[in-house]
């Protein structure tokens, strides 16, 4: 019988209808992952805040056995009809075959409680899903057999502007959609992240008297992430803009960030683009590139935009480059930022 796998969206549909039985959070987003743990329990405790002790049993995987997890459902509910067990930090990949058997054991035994409502949210890279949606892992199916898995896909770049955009709103300021995905290039993809950034650009917004996000906003008040650094920088060394370059430099000078640090980044990310381009010219779609360096999809478009548009004798010599750096600046005490600019100004 065919796994059925239900999207973030489905299981806030069956909220609505005060569900029971198990469930399994899995996938990329962390962040919807706590949103509807949240949603979940504020439906069973916000009648009877006072009973919220007894009704919402949450559980860490540090410390997590299968007899615990009996215990708690064993226990009805207090001045309610359902309470909630949510288990959160556990890693599914590291369990043996035997911890896994009672693990199922214990799981086997949800439909004899049938006041539970019983979570179990696994943070992203904790559990092996397969190759969805047409071969789910052996584990994902294992556990299928007694939890509703419920997947929590990456959002498109559109969604997560979107998102981004109710958030600055949320903040009292207004955002057109290039400030939106700009602000996403700039903190980074994670939602966590994000929502305290925007949540820092609007309050800085609205104490200058404004209404209206800019992207110099977003660089003054937000904090870049390491990862936009890495690939604006070498968009900007391989195209030769080396003004920009410098400029990019400078900010992480002034954020103090190790040159060898820096170095090791931009490298990484050259590495990649020539990697992919080679795979790319070799005739390997996005998909089998990503599968093959465990690259998320996106990230591969993202880098392939970029790569065909640079020469691969460029992207080689690079490489080389970023090699004779690195060996310069650990055989040295010379100014680290010194042999990082001497790397622009040559390339």
């Amino acid at each position: 019988m065919a796994l059925t796998i239900l999207k973030e969206s489905d299981f806030r549909k069956e909220l609505k209808s005060s569900p029971v039985g198990g469930y399994l959070f899995f996938g990329e987003e962390d962040y919807m992952k706590s949103a509807s743990l949240r949603m979940a329990r504020q439906g069973i405790t916000e009648a009877d805040p006072a009973m919220a002790t007894f009704n919402d049993i949450r559980l860490d995987g540090l410390d997590f056995t299968p007899s615990a997890l009996l215990d708690a459902m064993a226990v009805p509910p207090m001045g309610a009809d359902r309470k909630i067990i949510t288990v959160t930090g556990l890693n599914f990949n590291t369990l043996r075959a035997a911890e896994l058997d009672k693990l199922c054991e214990a799981l086997s035994e949800i439909t004899a409680y049938p006041y539970n409502l019983v979570i179990f949210s696994s943070a992203a890279d904790t559990l092996d899903p397969g190759n969805l949606p047409k071969k789910p892992s052996e584990l994902l199916t294992t556990l299928g057999e007694y939890l509703r898995p419920v997947y929590f896909e990456r959002n498109t770049p559109a969604k997560l502007a979107g998102w981004v955009q109710k958030h600055y709103l949320h903040g009292g300021v207004q955002a057109d959609p290039r400030v939106c995905q700009f602000t996403i290039e700039y903190c980074g993809r994670n939602m966590f992240t994000l929502a305290s950034e925007v949540e820092k650009v609007a309050f800085y917004i609205r104490a200058k008297g404004r209404d209206t996000a800019t992207e110099a906003d977003v660089r003054i008040a937000a904090i870049p992430a390491m990862e936009y650094d890495a690939f604006a920088f070498t968009n900007a060394i391989m195209e030769r803009r080396r003004a920009d370059a410098l400029d990019i430099l400078s900010d992480l000078k002034l954020r103090r960030v190790e040159p060898l640090y820096i170095l090791s980044e931009v490298s990484r990310v050259i590495c990649d683009l020539l990697a992919i381009r080679t795979m790319s010219d070799g005739g390997q779609t996005a998909t089998e590139i990503g599968s093959a360096l465990k690259m998320h999809e996106y990230r591969v478009g993202l880098y392939l935009k970029q790569a065909r548009k640079t020469d691969v004798s460029l992207l080689r010599g690079a490489v080389t480059a970023c090699q004779a750096a690195d060996s310069a600046l650990k055989r040295s005490a010379a100014d680290g930022y010194g042999v990082i600019e001497r790397l622009i100004c040559t390339l």
